[in-house]
């Protein structure tokens, strides 16, 4: 894993030749070594193809190409980061969220249709979150932020997990996501629970959900 831990709100990236790390701009606390630090115009992994793409689907977050010898930290706006490691599976993920990631992993967009139908799309704009999330597959880490650090909860066949869509923060594995709702008339005069709508999420993999229901 290329990241280690250094808190509960900075990370570690051991940076060798030859191998680049791709970061939300703006995100490095401090290095050592020869690093550089490049924006990276295309937004990540993919091209310029991908680029047009992201920036379409309003999931082009601001990032820099992180190159050379050395070691940097990683951290931004005092938020708790989580470190993902991909085996070849796929990781679901705001743009937003993401802090830093190993350049081995191929980055794309994701129609929100493609789980969970009209469901799925309903889920992007209630949580306003959009119709669109990012991708990432392959081998290597991925840092993400969250409120209030972040419990992993997996998911299990005949047994589905439900997230307040505002806690949601990412999802990997072969997963179906809708928004179910449990909308009532309590709900319709002002006397509901306040948990009208949740993120219904089934398969097999895990959600990652953060402790808080504050949005980045």
């Amino acid at each position: 894993m290329a990241f280690t831990k250094i808190n509960n709100k900075m990370i570690e990236a051991m940076v060798v030749p030859g191998q680049r790390l791709f970061s939300q701009r703006g995100a490095m606390l401090a290095y050592t070594g020869e690093v550089r630090f490049t924006p990276n115009i295309t937004g990540g992994q993919g091209g310029v193809m991908s680029m047009i793409g992201r920036r379409v689907a309003n999931e082009d977050t601001p990032l820099m190409t992180v190159e050379g010898q050395g070691s940097v930290m990683f951290g931004h706006g005092g938020h708790h980061v989580h470190v993902i490691d991909l085996t070849g599976d796929t990781l679901y993920v705001e743009a937003d969220r993401l802090l830093a990631f190993e350049g081995s992993l191929q980055q794309s967009t994701m129609f929100m249709g493609s789980q969970g139908g009209v469901m799925g799309m309903v889920r992007g704009q209630v949580t306003g979150q959009g119709l669109f999330t990012t991708k990432l597959d392959g081998h290597g880490a991925v840092a993400v932020m969250a409120h209030g650090g972040v419990f992993e909860l997996p998911i299990t066949p005949n047994q589905p997990v439900h997230v307040d869509p505002q806690a949601y923060v990412a999802h990997r594995g072969q997963v179906q996501n809708k928004l179910s709702t449990a909308l009532g008339w309590r709900d319709m005069i002002g006397r509901g629970s306040g948990e009208a709508f949740q993120l219904e999420l089934s398969g097999h993999g895990t959600v990652y959900v953060q402790a808080s229901e504050e949005k980045l």
